[in-house]
């Protein structure tokens, strides 16, 4: 068996089916009462690394989130889908920046000795497509983002097939490594009732922001104000490309 644990950051954010909306201050998008569910290239992250601990190319799958104790029904799912153990990094209403975030992963990752990070390219709420870059750097370990196909052939190298703009690249890393994922890599599995039921009697990790001592949680931004994209017009319709471009400005 290559590897001894595979971590797997995940993000509970609005479900994608859900029509977000703004808060009544303008300081963010409303989540009280809201859908959560687990960002959907975590959840393909998670799918991938099951896989490879079925194949039997590593001993466990962790699961870890960082966010309000709500966050534990996001744990709870990725429990079901198969995880070994999951961890609740508890927030305290911070709101982290992608280089926090990864500051924190690298500390996680260094006190479980896991061999392989896998995680989702980007959260769908922010759409930064940052932590998984800034955690490989922390760590000094070698990195392949966008991963549409994932292969352990040999005990210490994963072959990686990444989705580019011209097309695919496929790159070969040592292990211990970082991979993020992208849409084609897999079809998350559906969690099971009696898995579901199961994963309800799972204990939990939990650790507080404050328990990273070497991590500077100073805010690195603000939110100065949040607004809904503009109502889009009827449709109308044009007789030549050359209207069209006027209509539009050019």
């Amino acid at each position: 068996m290559a590897l001894k644990q595979i971590l797997v950051p995940i993000k509970v954010t609005i479900d994608y089916q859900v029509r977000v909306r703004v808060r009544s201050d303008g300081k963010g998008v409303e989540t009280e009462g809201v859908k959560m569910a687990v960002n959907p290239f975590d959840e393909i992250a998670l799918e991938a690394a099951i896989q490879l601990r079925e194949a039997e190319h590593a001993s466990s799958v962790h699961i870890l989130t960082i966010g309000p104790k709500s966050n534990e029904e996001g744990l709870r799912h990725g429990l079901a889908l198969g995880a070994d153990t999951a961890q609740l990094i508890e927030t305290e209403g911070q709101r982290l920046s992608p280089r926090q975030v990864a500051k924190i992963l690298k500390a996680e990752v260094q006190e479980k000795k896991a061999d392989l990070v896998i995680m989702g390219k980007q959260a769908i709420d922010d759409d930064a497509n940052q932590t998984g870059q800034m955690l490989a750097g922390f760590l000094e370990w070698p990195q392949a983002t966008f991963a549409s196909k994932i292969d352990l052939k040999a005990k210490d190298k994963l072959h990686v097939t990444r989705e580019v703009d011209g097309g695919l690249e496929e790159v070969s890393l040592s292990l211990p490594a970082v991979v993020t994922t992208d849409l084609r890599l897999n079809t998350p599995r559906f969690a099971s009732l009696p898995n579901i039921m199961k994963a309800r009697q799972k204990p939990l990790e939990h650790k507080l922001l404050s328990d990273f001592k070497d991590v500077d949680l100073t805010p690195a931004f603000e939110v100065q104000k949040v607004t809904p994209p503009p109502v889009r017009g009827p449709a109308k319709m044009v007789e030549d490309v050359e209207t069209l471009m006027k209509e539009i400005g050019l």
